[in-house]
């Protein structure tokens, strides 16, 4: 790895979203690709960081402040590579289910898989089963992320599934859930393509259902 794009990855690692912000632009300037920032430096962040909280030497602040520098660096990074047609690995729709305000997780699942390399559509949180399908049948998407962090409202993940089918996309995606409560047993109880049993999971996950 160039010593620049090691740099930068140590920046993101650390979360210090200034700094990650100075050395990309700084990269941008010297002439490097905007794939290449990415595919060399903040996709191996993003994999290092995942290792990191799957071994408990990284834990959720140390996962949001990495995703968020990965984020700002992303902004930046964007319109390049929309000059460049650089297409995205897939497309992920995102959302916390119907009567589950929390996001973190959420939001975690959606910093990582933005570093490596898909585009997120994320559609908030206390989502119905009825506003998932009709933005699956909308948007299209490779992916639909579903995340409850609630016992009581793991019910909607399966509600959710129904939707789907009685809408006729349940075909057209392919679905990962995830969150605190869930069990690989229940993902594949209410007829999920894969469970995610943490942010760097999913990103797995997400990668073999999309076959990158």
């Amino acid at each position: 790895m160039k010593e620049s794009f090691e740099d930068l990855k140590n920046k993101v690692i650390s979360g210090n979203q200034s700094e990650s912000i100075a050395a990309v632009k700084k990269l941008i300037e010297e002439g490097e690709n905007a794939k290449e920032i990415i595919d060399g430096a903040l996709v191996p962040a993003m994999d290092t960081v995942g290792e990191k909280f799957q071994k408990n030497e990284f834990f959720i602040p140390e996962l949001l402040v990495a995703g968020r520098a990965m984020e700002a660096c992303m902004k930046i990074l964007q319109p390049l590579l929309s000059a460049g047609d650089v297409k995205p690995r897939g497309t992920v729709l995102i959302g916390t289910v119907k009567g589950d305000l929390h996001d973190i997780g959420k939001n975690i699942v959606s910093a990582m898989l933005k570093g490596a390399g898909f585009e997120i559509i994320d559609i908030g949180t206390d989502v119905p089963p009825a506003k998932f399908a009709d933005e699956v049948a909308a948007r299209k998407p490779d992916v639909l992320g579903l995340s409850a962090l609630l016992t009581t409202t793991m019910r909607a993940m399966k509600d959710t599934i129904e939707e789907l089918k009685r809408k006729g996309v349940r075909d057209s995606v392919k679905i990962m859930v995830g969150g605190a409560p869930l069990t690989q047993q229940y993902a594949d109880e209410i007829g999920a393509d894969a469970y995610g049993r943490d942010a760097a999971d999913a990103v797995k996950r997400a990668k073999e259902l999309v076959g990158v």
